[in-house]
């Protein structure tokens, strides 16, 4: 596949997804980003780290951005990303692996939850069918 082809594919799968599934996709894409970002300063490639952590604060700062606060656990969720992204922040000032290990395992949790209730809202679903 090439590289235009794949930017395509990317493309129609975030037009066409759900706001479900558009959330897992920030889900991931924070903890590649968290990831790489990880990688890159245990390599010591810094800028490459600091663009890696931009990114990930990009998409901690959407999900925050996107939460309906007419529910409760809206609060408790901005808490989380607020201290995600104080934790990438601190990374990226002080050249911290361990501030991203711990907003990656923060993230990586909400994203397993968040997976998980998908599969049992499908499960719901199909089930009163």
């Amino acid at each position: 596949m090439t590289y235009g082809a794949l930017n395509q594919y990317k493309q129609s799968a975030v037009l066409t997804a759900t706001p479900e599934e558009l959330t897992l996709m920030l889900y991931d894409g924070g903890i590649k980003f968290m990831n790489i970002a990880k990688y890159n300063m245990e390599k010591g490639r810094l800028e490459n780290a600091h663009v890696a952590l931009m990114r990930a604060q990009d998409i901690i700062t959407e999900l925050r951005t996107t939460l309906n606060m007419d529910y409760d656990v809206s609060n408790n969720l901005r808490d989380l990303y607020d201290f995600i992204m104080d934790r990438l922040v601190t990374a990226n000032i002080h050249k911290d692996p361990k501030a991203i290990d711990e907003a990656l395992d923060i993230l990586t949790d909400m994203r397993d939850t968040w997976k998980e209730a998908m599969q049992d809202v499908k499960k719901q679903v199909y089930k009163n069918r």
